[in-house]
C-alpha cells in the first residue's frame, strides 16, 4: 500500500530544514523550531502539517520579512533545473515539499515587502511549485503581481515559465480561488498565449489545465482561443488543445467539437444492454452496446457515458465520464463494452435506489437505461 502523502512532512524533513536554516544563520533557534513544527504532527493532515510548519518558521525567523526571506532563499538547493515532482533535500539545501510552507508563509506576509515577496515566489519556485503561496499575492494586489507573473511566462527557468500558468489558474486543485479571474479571465490570457508553444510539456500541460479551468465558468473563452489555436497548430499545441477541451467535449460543446474534428454524430446504437441491472454498493455496473455509422463518409466519434447518480432528494445529477475516441467509415460499427466499479469515493456521496446510465457521442446523449444501486448498512 503506499505511503500516505501526509508522511511527506516528516519529522526527518522538519529536522533537514531546521539543519539548513541554522547552516545559513547560526542565530536561527532550531530546537525551537523543530518542537513547534513537529509537535502533535501524527494527527494532522498533509495542508494541517504544512499550516503548524509555516507557523513554525514564523515563530523562529526574524520577524523583518525581508530578513526572514533573506535566510529561506540562503538555505534552499542551489537552481539545477531539474524535475522537481520526486526530489529531496540533501546536503546542499532545501528543496522539494519542505518549500511549500515557506512559500505559504511569504505569501501570506506579502504586504509586509511586496517586491521581495515576489522575487521569493520566484526563486522558490525553481525547487519547488509557488502555486499556492503567489495566489496570496494575487489577491492581494492583483495588477502589481500580475505585471511581474506575465513576464515570468519569458523566463529561462521552465519551473518559473509555468508558474506564470499554473498560479494563475482561477480554479487550481487544493488552493484558493482567484474569484476576479472566475469572473473574468483575462488578465492571465497573454500569459496563455505566450506559453501554448513552451518548448516543454510540463508548461504546455498547465496550460492545457489552465484553460480547462476557465471553460468551467466561461466556456465560450475556451472554446475561442483553442479555436484559434488549431490553425496551423504543430503536434504539441493539437495535443494541449485536445487536453483544454476535455471538459467541453464531455458537455457537447459545439465550437469545442467542432474545433476537434467531432461533426454532427451519424449512429445507430443497438439497444444498450445493462448487465448487471441491480448493482451491490461496492462492485461495478456493467454494460455493452454496438454503434454503427450510418454516415457515407469516414467521421470522428467521441464516446462518453453518462451515470445519473441519485441525490437525497430523489432526484439525479449526471456525471459524464469519457469512454473513447474512434473513426468509423461508412457502415462501419463499434462494440462498447464497460465496466465501472462504484465503490467508496471521497467526493460523491451515493444514495440507493433507481440510478440510469446513458452512452454520448458527439455531445449527444442516447440509450438511456435505468439500474439499480443496493447499499446495505
Amino acid at each position: 500500500m503506499p505511503e500516505p502523502l501526509k508522511n511527506l512532512y516528516s519529522p526527518a524533513l522538519i529536522e533537514k530544514m531546521g539543519n539548513h536554516l541554522k547552516r545559513v544563520s547560526p542565530g536561527f533557534d532550531k530546537a525551537m523550531f523543530v518542537d513547534k513544527a513537529s509537535t502533535g504532527l501524527d494527527v494532522l493532515e498533509l495542508k494541517e502539517r504544512a499550516a503548524q510548519i509555516r507557523i513554525a518558521l514564523d515563530a523562529c525567523l526574524p520577524s523583518d520579512l525581508e530578513r526572514a526571506i533573506e535566510i529561506m532563499l540562503a538555505s534552499l538547493h542551489p537552481e539545477d533545473n531539474v524535475e522537481l515532482s520526486d526530489v529531496g533535500m540533501d546536503d546542499k539545501g532545501i528543496r522539494g515539499w519542505a518549500v511549500m510552507p515557506m512559500s505559504d508563509l511569504v505569501g501570506l506576509r506579502c504586504n509586509e515587502s511586496f517586491d521581495a515577496a515576489l522575487n521569493a515566489q520566484k526563486e522558490m519556485t525553481k525547487r519547488f511549485s509557488s502555486e499556492f503561496g503567489i495566489r496570496h499575492l494575487i489577491l492581494a494586489d492583483q495588477d502589481r503581481a500580475m505585471a511581474a507573473i506575465t513576464k515570468w511566462a519569458d523566463d529561462d527557468n521552465y519551473h518559473v515559465r509555468r508558474l506564470a500558468s499554473e498560479g494563475t489558474r482561477p480554479r487550481l486543485p487544493w488552493a484558493m480561488k482567484l474569484p476576479a479571474f472566475i469572473a473574468d479571465p483575462s488578465p492571465s490570457l497573454p500569459i496563455l498565449e505566450k506559453l501554448k508553444n513552451d518548448p516543454t510539456e510540463y508548461v504546455r500541460r498547465s496550460v492545457a489545465n489552465h484553460l480547462n479551468d476557465i471553460a468551467k465558468d466561461n466556456a465560450d473563452t475556451t472554446a475561442g482561443i483553442c479555436a484559434q489555436w488549431m490553425e496551423n497548430a504543430t503536434p504539441h499545441r493539437k495535443k494541449l488543445i485536445r487536453h483544454a477541451l476535455r471538459t467541453l467535449i464531455k458537455q457537447g460543446h459545439p465550437v469545442a467539437l467542432e474545433t476537434l474534428g467531432f461533426g454532427e454524430a451519424e449512429i445507430e446504437l443497438s439497444s444498450l444492454n445493462i448487465r448487471t441491472p441491480v448493482v451491490q454498493f461496492g462492485e461495478a455496473l456493467e454494460f455493452e452496446g454496438v454503434i454503427r455509422s450510418t454516415a457515407d463518409r469516414k467521421q470522428q466519434l467521441a464516446i462518453d457515458f453518462i451515470v445519473h447518480w441519485r441525490k437525497a432528494n430523489g432526484d439525479t445529477a449526471p456525471k459524464v465520464f469519457k469512454l473513447k475516441t474512434l473513426t468509423l467509415g461508412p457502415g462501419e460499427h463499434v462494440s462498447i463494452q464497460k465496466r465501472h466499479p462504484i465503490r467508496p469515493i471521497t467526493t460523491r456521496k451515493y444514495y440507493p435506489g433507481p440510478q440510469a446510465v446513458e452512452l454520448q457521442v458527439n455531445g449527444k446523449p442516447c440509450g438511456r437505461h435505468d439500474f439499480e444501486l443496493v447499499m446495505t448498512d
